[in-house]
């Protein structure tokens, strides 16, 4: 027998989830503006439960459903300088080991964020996301979670608030730049262990980019959505960004009947309308806005 095929025999097949990932923590914005940020969410069905102890922060959440709302300049990533209109910040990833989760990343090409954490607060490790963002590695998201700890919570307020129609994390869409689909795409797959979906994969009413999809294990199982610029667009390279995050409900209709009672506002037009596939809001603030799939948590 050759030794080729012997060699073989101790070949260490790759991991197909190779950061051990388990899904959506957080997603955090930072806004120079959290009281009307706060609003919009919670025209969402969205309830703010925690503040943090040190820093401007509020954690808002229903179901399982994780919110950050940061108005301390100093701490984010974009520069200390907040703008009036929110950006996505951060996503935060659960995994099962966070320092082991974080130093794989970073074997595999990931850069690093230095992390300055003040006294009786957690040190949460990132790694460089798009446009400046953060992708933190969280493992405290069982018994015992990382709000435990750098939050205080909300007197006589439920902490657990119940989704909307149930709603729960499906994606996020980002904006990417001419002709980087390909790079993206590569980026995904060596860091975390994304798998791109047939080219002709969508989900919802925006059949637009190309869809990666976690190696989490169901039911937390998430989906990143690349878009580049129309094609008559000119060079786009310094606007790439997270740009919206993407909610699953069972019964998209019900829910934007829910919500539009609530007074959110959906996009109702010839080539974007409600529909049973999905929905999209109308962007509030000037750039925030939530997109409805219809989705089943397995």
């Amino acid at each position: 027998m050759s030794s080729s095929v012997e060699a073989d025999r101790e070949a260490i097949a790759e991991v197909p989830n190779p950061l051990g990932m388990e899904g959506i923590e957080f997603i955090e914005y930072a806004t120079s503006r959290p009281q009307a940020l706060g609003q919009v969410l919670e025209t969402m069905g969205f309830r703010p439960i925690a503040r943090h102890r040190s820093r401007e922060v509020l954690l808002y959440r229903q179901g399982g459903i994780n919110v950050i709302v940061n108005a301390h300049g100093g701490d984010v990533a974009q520069g200390a300088t907040l703008d009036e209109k929110p950006v996505i910040a951060a996503i935060a990833l659960r995994v099962r080991d966070a320092a082991a989760a974080y130093r794989r990343a970073l074997d595999r090409g990931a850069w690093a964020v230095p992390v300055h954490v003040e006294v009786m607060e957690l040190n949460i490790p990132a790694v460089h996301g798009p446009g400046g963002s953060r992708i933190y590695f969280v493992d405290r998201h069982k018994e015992f979670s990382i709000y435990d700890v750098d939050f205080t919570p909300i007197p006589a307020v439920d902490q657990h608030p119940p989704a909307v129609a149930g709603l729960h994390f499906f994606g996020i869409v980002q904006y990417i730049g001419n002709n980087r689909t390909e790079d993206w795409t590569d980026f995904y797959r060596e860091l975390f262990g994304f798998t791109a979906l047939p080219a002709d994969a969508h989900f919802g009413i925006l059949p637009k980019g190309h869809i990666l999809r976690s190696p989490c294990p169901a039911p937390a199982t998430f989906y990143l959505q690349l878009i580049e610029p129309e094609p008559s667009v000119l060079e786009v390279e310094d606007n790439e960004r997270f740009q919206r995050v993407g909610l699953g409900t069972p019964d998209v209709l019900a829910t934007v009947a829910e919500l539009r009672q609530r007074g959110m506002i959906f996009i109702e037009s010839g080539r974007v309308h409600s529909a049973d596939k999905g929905a999209l809001t109308q962007t509030s603030m000037g750039t925030v806005s939530f997109e409805l799939v219809h989705h089943t948590r397995d």
